[in-house]
């Protein structure tokens, strides 16, 4: 419900900007501006939240979160200006924090030989938020308006709210303020800081692959010589990674589990940099939604792993911190990913965006690779 919330506005976003009377110079930046500042807001809390979530739980997060959200996105149906929603988009950012909270729940509840399965599990319903909510969106906007449908996403991050409270279960006790592991104890605490740190660049390099793409997908679909259905054939393209991401992740997670994480971590890094790199040599919008759909398959793998090793080697006493940083680092991919796609693209071209973008995961293959290679022998790591 929170991924499905997120999402469901983005299709009409530059549209509400342009209601709001925003010079027409300057929609589409104000619109990336919208969903930026946000990430980015994110971004610059999250190792706050995570220290509060170390202290008190990560349930009260949850609530906190999922509440102040009810009015920072429900608010944007009573705003008159693009200002109220920079600023709403903002202090959107500023309270997240729900997914980032209910994975270092789950890690820290979950049995460890088990966490590639629950928090798969917690992936495919995040995933099935973020493919439905484009969908559901734009049918929505047309149907209720657009300001009705911020009303109504705010409805849904209440009844999340409200079910977070009375059935999300925790087996937490408060600590002290004074009896709160510092930060720096609980990062000189990690099995290993390399593979942490890799494991961070990692979560970045996933959003920034997964974004980088996004400014100029429809248009790479034109020019692969789509042009009377572009909008429909565009959503089905990006829905189609989303929905084979959903089908695996859980199944991926349990793979995960029994051959090592961090075997299938390299599996899907090395997966992913060939279905990017094949993408840039698609010939027809057909080839190129197989491609993606097949990509799918890869994202449904990483994520999970990535949080499943930092479960393993993180104290659990700081595990929401080391969550928090991770969702840092992801937040800054979504901030990175669309601007490394615009330039590769109007520099050299929208093949080209997928050529860098299949570089960048190599390199970061590489990089992965290298690190496990060197503590691989750690069995308490892996």
């Amino acid at each position: 419900m929170t991924g499905a919330s997120f999402s469901l506005v983005m299709p009409f976003m530059a549209l509400y900007v342009e209601e709001l009377g925003a010079p027409k110079g300057q929609i589409e930046f104000l619109a990336g501006l919208a969903v930026a500042i946000s990430a980015l807001a994110s971004a610059l809390v999250s190792p706050l939240w995570g220290k509060l979530a170390d202290r008190y739980g990560r349930k009260p997060m949850m609530v906190r979160a999922s509440f102040a959200m009810t009015f920072t996105m429900g608010g944007l149906a009573f705003i008159p200006n693009v200002y109220w929603l920079l600023f709403l988009r903002l202090m959107n950012g500023l309270f997240a924090g729900y997914v980032p909270n209910a994975t270092a729940l789950i890690a820290s509840q979950a049995p460890k030989d088990k966490s590639g399965y629950a928090l798969g599990t917690l992936a495919t319903g995040l995933t099935a938020g973020n493919l439905i909510g484009p969908l559901l969106g734009g049918s929505l906007a047309e149907w209720l308006g657009m300001r009705n449908v911020f009303l109504f996403v705010g409805f849904l991050l209440l009844i999340c709210n409200i079910m977070t409270v009375f059935m999300v279960k925790e087996d937490f006790e408060p600590v002290e303020r004074k009896d709160v592991m510092p930060t720096r104890e609980v990062f000189a605490r990690v099995k290993d800081r390399q593979i942490l740190l890799g494991l961070f660049v990692t979560s970045m390099i996933i959003y920034i692959s997964a974004q980088s793409v996004s400014p100029i997908l429809a248009l790479y679909i034109r020019h692969l010589g789509e042009t009377e259905n572009l909008m429909f054939i565009s959503g089905l393209i990006v829905s189609s990674m989303g929905f084979s991401s959903m089908l695996s992740s859980s199944r991926l997670g349990k793979i995960g589990d029994r051959i090592g994480n961090h075997r299938l971590l390299l599996l899907a890094l090395f997966y992913s940099f060939s279905m990017y790199f094949l993408c840039g040599l698609a010939q027809t919008p057909l080839q190129l939604g197989v491609l993606r759909f097949l990509y799918g398959f890869g994202t449904g793998a990483l994520m999970p792993s990535v949080n499943s090793l930092l479960t393993k080697i993180s104290p659990k006493e700081g595990l929401s911190r080391i969550f928090s940083y991770n969702q840092m680092f992801s937040y800054l991919g979504q901030v990175v990913g669309p601007f490394v796609g615009s330039a590769v693209a109007t520099g050299l071209g929208y093949r080209w965006v997928f050529f860098v973008t299949s570089a960048i995961v190599f390199s970061n293959f590489v990089w992965s690779f290298l690190n496990f290679r060197r503590f691989i022998k750690v069995r308490d790591i892996v």
